[in-house]
């Protein structure tokens, strides 16, 4: 029954979130659902509000500075004009056929260079609606176009990554974030490839159908609207922010906080440990140095400052809460005896062929948690020693095995439930219903279809 309970409110929650029902209700309802459905109706209130809503809480403690720093961050630069500054100069480089594929790569290059999907997303947006715009190219493509530059191959593929997804393998396989390079990089230039050629076809079909940008009250420029820039910004200037945002970032990563004795702080806050918190320290202090710059270099050109801080702030709130909601649902599922049977029956899957089992694992537990990061965890802290075990007996270079742990969690992690998905759909100010089909297309089959590809070569040729 506690199985059945999980896979009903599981399809429950995903059909309903695709319908357009906010998952703020949802995730606690659906929840509930399973321990009722369960058998477990006596603990279904102190399930809520302490598994539930710890989960929640914690989540909201950890990054809500991330998600307002970076929606407020998104804000300034379309009030201040450097998006559209970005936009146009995109547009006069490389002409209306390619937006998508700057838009993938704008993303790409950010998230490869460590800041965080969510940021990304944060800030991208702004340049994507107004790029796609001037390109008359439908807006329900953005969600897809940003997701595959910030959600798959430098999350998952590209070696060296500084995605938390590269990193979780390591101390179980004993590996680094370069492990299996070559393999890495073929799966990230089939996803980006196939994505980019994908996502074009559906820009020519629309163009064919005659669809263009369409009319969407969320986030219309005006002239006469409050906040439009009175004058549009020179270019070089315009790139300053995104370019403190990923320097600041690596400088504060890389140099400064490990150039500095941080056990100080240990010593004062024991449940702090500078080196698991100093890579969010960093990308925080960039995101604050970037608005800085904008509102004072700025400061002669806002309408109303005010105004565009305030909605930068209040626009972080529904996907802060959005995301940590699929996280309390997950803990209330994860709690279950039904996902430990579940999550067994799936790690000891294919027993003589680890890759294969590894796979589907990371897939399945990726997709009910709706977190690639939490089905990797999971996984791993369950059999992580026994996949290396069945590696070394096998012969499998462990980094194959690094490699394949993260593509494969980083291909269902972005069903209709994915907090990630909701995330961004949210920001996009659009649905499920219109733009989720092709959002799944590049997050999932496509690097269903490079973690395929990498299995087979890493079965004919070894890690590389």
């Amino acid at each position: 029954m506690s199985i059945l309970a999980i896979v009903i409110s599981l399809l429950l929650l995903m059909f309903l979130a695709y319908r357009g029902i906010s998952v703020l209700l949802l995730a606690p309802l659906m929840a509930s659902l399973a321990v009722l459905l369960s058998g477990d109706a006596a603990f279904l209130l102190p399930i809520y509000t302490d598994t539930f809503m710890s989960a929640l809480g914690n989540y909201v403690i950890q990054f809500f500075p991330l998600f307002l720093l970076g929606a407020l961050f998104g804000q300034l630069m379309a009030d201040s004009g450097a998006a559209q500054s970005i936009a146009n100069g995109i547009v006069k480089k490389l002409g209306t056929h390619h937006v998508v594929l700057t838009v993938v790569m704008a993303c790409a290059i950010l998230t490869y260079g460590g800041v965080s999907l969510f940021v990304v997303a944060f800030a991208i947006y702004p340049i994507s609606r107004e790029l796609f715009r001037s390109a008359n190219v439908p807006k329900r493509l953005i969600p897809a176009s940003i997701a595959l530059g910030a959600f798959t191959f430098t999350m998952t593929a590209l070696p060296g990554t500084p995605a938390i997804q590269n990193a979780i393998p390591i101390p179980y396989f004993e590996t680094n974030s370069f492990a299996a390079p070559g393999l890495g990089i073929i799966a990230g230039l089939i996803m980006l490839g196939l994505g980019t050629f994908y996502l074009q076809s559906r820009v020519k079909k629309a163009a064919q159908n005659g669809e263009g940008y369409g009319q969407h009250t969320e986030r219309e420029v005006d002239p006469n609207e409050e906040n439009t820039p009175i004058t549009v910004m020179a270019l070089p200037l315009a790139l300053i922010p995104i370019v403190m945002v990923i320097g600041l970032n690596a400088l504060f990563t890389y140099g400064v906080f490990p150039a500095i004795d941080l056990s100080f702080i240990s010593d004062e806050f024991e449940n702090v440990s500078p080196s698991g918190q100093s890579g969010l320290w960093a990308i925080l202090i960039a995101l604050l140095s970037a608005s800085t710059w904008l509102i004072i270099t700025r400061w002669k050109h806002w309408l109303d400052l005010k105004a565009s801080i305030n909605k930068g702030c209040f626009g972080s709130l529904l996907p802060i809460f959005n995301t940590a909601s699929e996280v309390g649902y997950g803990a209330v599922i994860a709690s279950m005896a039904g996902f430990a049977i579940i999550r067994d029956s799936v790690l000891t899957a294919f027993p003589g062929n680890p890759l294969i089992s590894e796979a589907m694992a990371m897939s399945v537990l990726a997709g009910i948690t709706g977190s690639s990061s939490g089905g990797l965890s999971i996984a791993l802290e369950t059999l992580g020693s026994e996949y290396l075990a069945m590696a070394q007996e096998a012969g499998i270079n462990p980094e194959l095995m690094h490699r394949v742990a993260t593509l494969a969690a980083g291909g269902m992690d972005t069903l209709p439930h994915s907090g990630a998905v909701i995330t961004l759909l949210a920001i996009c100010g659009l649905t499920h219903r219109q733009s989720y089909a092709n959002v799944a297309m590049v997050t999932i089959v496509l690097p269903i279809t490079a973690l395929i590809s990498v299995i087979a070569l890493g079965t004919l040729f070894g890690s590389f």
